[in-house]
């Protein structure tokens, strides 16, 4: 197993930073070896039964969370409102839908980020790109862009805490079935907002019902929440994989669910290699040229024992053709002997420029990738089970549009990611509201 856990490196890998000091990026890996794993085998498998169960249709993913962590921001706060904003929209999608939803944070380990160059050029001066705070600083100087091995480790100390903090707010009683409205407090006054305001007063007449009736709520103080993150940087992956002596078996116990992007899928290349040989339910983003033969590759070599909740299929197709791309796919998959999860990522293929060189995404967009997934579903018959999106707890202006009206020339107002684009949270509750109409209507 140890052996078949190193056959990536005899393949070609995308993505590494250029670590100056090979030696120093070596030693920080052999610390991360001995350190305690971030998450457990027991929590991995109980995720894996959950996806199963979104895969045949008896339950739904929401995944959500920053495009890339950053240290400086695992404060408390940001930490409570991005897990607040997720068990918003948790709410909304169970109570409209009727469905359990399964919790998934885009948090505690989103440090890695992919580029499409390993350098950026600003007035004549050239530096390595920012790859995540895994790796180096967003500032623009030769010190903070120069690759740092010890942000591995600073990386793990910072996944740990943040998982702390998520703990304690899913298991502490603040995600208590009966404190949905607290939820809101601290958020300005929004049309969506007061939409959540009414269903949390539905909810509350319900709960207030059941409890009169004899019902025991002490299950519903607490809630299941599983980190995630994308499977990029090997010297961060592969010494928090460790054999789970009961079994035998290989867990990534970096997270309980990481995923392959876009850029890193070759069927022949390092990241496949490694993830089909652990444990965990892992994610393939799929991009508008995907083929189905593509796909059928990546199954064979990723869920051989065809078990549902083992694969999940992550599209990123864009509004203008995941009408067009999808379907395919979907037919193929469903004529094969194959169950994997279908989760749309409405965000990474709506991204645009605006003049003033601001990355952003119309909302507009994203909805209408959210209502194509929908649509292809319900045209080849298979289950649309879940949504992958970038988002923060916070009034941030980096998406336009949405009942807000975010435009351009206010982008700049409370525009914070480094990276990429993130629904604010007004926003993430208008979205949950869209997805649970179409879940009632698939």
């Amino acid at each position: 197993m140890l052996a078949g856990l190193d056959s990536w490196r005899d393949k070609a890998i995308k993505q590494q930073p250029n670590w100056p000091n090979a030696a120093a990026a070596s030693k920080a890996s052999a610390q991360l070896s001995a350190l305690p794993p971030l998450v457990s085998p027991s929590e991995v498998n109980r995720l894996r039964t959950r996806l199963a169960a979104a895969a045949r249709g008896e339950a739904f993913l929401l995944q959500g969370g920053d495009c890339a962590e950053t240290f400086v921001d695992a404060t408390a706060e940001k930490i409570r409102n991005r897990v607040k904003t997720v068990l918003q929209m948790a709410v909304i999608l169970t109570y409209g839908a009727s469905m359990p939803v399964i919790k998934m944070g885009r948090m505690a380990g989103q440090f890695a980020k992919p580029r499409s160059s390993d350098t950026e050029t600003r007035n004549d001066v050239t530096l390595p790109a920012y790859r995540g705070d895994i790796v180096n600083s967003f500032e623009f100087t030769e010190e903070a862009r120069t690759p740092d091995p010890k942000r591995l480790l600073e990386a793990y100390q910072t996944a740990s805490s943040t998982l702390t903090m998520i703990q304690a707010f899913t298991q502490g009683g603040f995600a208590d079935l009966r404190q949905v409205h607290t939820w809101n407090h601290g958020f300005r006054s929004n049309p969506a907002n007061q939409r959540y305001e009414q269903l949390a007063r539905e909810i509350d007449r319900a709960i207030k019902f059941m409890i009169a009736c004899g019902a025991d709520f002490e299950e519903m103080k607490r809630t299941e929440f599983y980190t995630s993150h994308e499977a990029l940087l090997m010297d961060y992956e592969r010494p928090l994989t460790r054999i789970d002596p009961s079994s035998g078996t290989a867990f990534n116990l970096s997270s309980h669910f990481q995923w392959i992007g876009e850029r890193t899928r070759d069927i022949d290349g390092a990241h496949v290699e490694f993830m089909a040989n652990v444990r965990n339910p892992i994610g393939v983003k799929l991009g508008p040229t995907t083929t189905a033969d593509d796909m059928l590759r990546l199954i064979d070599r990723l869920d051989p024992d065809r078990e549902p909740g083992r694969l999940t299929f992550i599209t990123r197709m864009g509004a203008s053709r995941i009408r067009e791309a999808l379907p395919p796919l979907l037919e193929a998959a469903k004529t094969s002997d194959a169950l994997p999860l279908w989760v749309t990522d409405p965000m990474h293929g709506n991204g645009m420029t605006t003049k003033n060189g601001y990355k952003t995404r119309r909302f507009d967009d994203v909805v209408d990738e959210v209502k194509g997934f929908f649509e292809a579903h319900r045209q080849v018959g298979t289950f649309p089970g879940g949504i992958h999106i970038e988002l923060t707890g916070d009034d941030v202006t980096e998406c336009l549009g949405g009942t807000e009206h975010i435009e351009e020339a206010t982008l700049e107002t409370r525009y914070e990611s480094l990276c990429d684009p993130r629904l604010n949270h007004m926003q993430s509750l208008e979205l949950a509201f869209l997805v649970a109409a179409e879940l009632r209507e698939r």
